[in-house]
């Protein structure tokens, strides 16, 4: 099949709600994701330095921090934002928030 479909609400979210649809879309070097989360939400630091994947952060709806290294971004529905695979970062909603996560390697 030259093409695959998933809805994010038929993928059970790995926690809060972030939605990896990897498996689901049968890609082997890229990452999709969405999360769904309420204000006030907040990830767990971390990098992709083991993987070295690199991550484009694109808040759909709402607004949002994201602390990358010792950098804070405030972030706006339509914002792009693109992060190295060996910075930290960690996700702060400031109010109900849908993001779309793409990641490659």
């Amino acid at each position: 099949m030259a093409h695959s479909l998933v809805n994010y609400d038929d993928v059970d979210p790995v926690g809060g709600g972030l939605h990896f649809l990897r498996d689901s879309l049968d890609c082997s070097n890229l990452g999709v994701s969405v999360l769904d989360v309420e204000a006030g939400w907040s990830g767990k630091a971390h990098d992709h330095a083991d993987d070295g994947q690199e991550e484009v952060y694109v808040l759909v709806e709402g607004a949002a921090t994201v602390t990358v290294e010792d950098e804070t971004v405030s972030m706006s529905a339509g914002d792009a934002l693109r992060v190295d695979p060996e910075a930290t970062r960690q996700v702060d909603a400031d109010a109900d928030s849908l993001f779309v996560i793409a990641g490659a390697s």
